[in-house]
């Protein structure tokens, strides 16, 4: 929180996008800087990797999907315009297609601004490398889909609740020419 504060507190600092806080590390504080901080942008993207408790416990995550919805919660009220986005792993090993529909039903309960969708894919030295119940690739590619598709949905609704807004826009490079 403090330093949030103290950055955004640079002079001719325009903007400042605070990324991927680990849950455990966002505290009412964090939320309170970033509420009170001018240059703070009410952005929060803050990986959540599965809506099932069970698979956050196989992934060795120290939350569970209701802290980190009262995070989404408070975080809203303090900011009320924020967008949230996040990262979700698809196909982790021995995930259920009951699972699979908590975190499809967490997403769809969120509305999230954008998610980063990954396929598991096994990393040396982890101890989900070495376990049983791997998730086919083409049940990977289809869970995936399906999240995409929900994720277009949410993300051209929240874009649809924007028109006749008019908002700053920070463009980085030249100009395009007849502009």
């Amino acid at each position: 929180a403090r330093l949030l504060r103290e950055v955004g507190s640079i002079d001719g600092l325009q903007r400042l996008r605070f990324m991927s806080p680990h849950p455990r590390d966002f505290t009412d504080d964090v939320i309170e800087a970033m509420a009170e901080t001018p240059t703070v942008m009410p952005h929060l993207h803050m990986p959540l990797q599965s809506g099932s408790d069970k698979i956050l416990q196989a992934m060795r995550r120290s939350y569970r999907t209701d802290r980190y919805l009262g995070i989404l919660e408070r975080a809203r009220k303090a900011i009320p315009s924020v967008q949230i986005t996040t990262d979700i792993i698809v196909g982790f090993p021995g995930e259920t297609p009951e699972e699979w529909e908590e975190t499809l039903e967490l997403v769809r309960s969120v509305e999230f601004g954008g998610l980063h969708i990954f396929s598991y894919s096994p990393r040396p030295g982890t101890a989900a490398a070495s376990m049983p119940d791997r998730i086919p690739g083409h049940i990977q590619a289809e869970r995936s889909r399906e999240l995409h598709a929900l994720a277009e949905t949410q993300r051209h609704s929240a874009m649809r609740g924007l028109v006749g807004e008019v908002r700053p826009v920070l463009w980085e490079g030249t100009r395009p020419s007849g502009d």
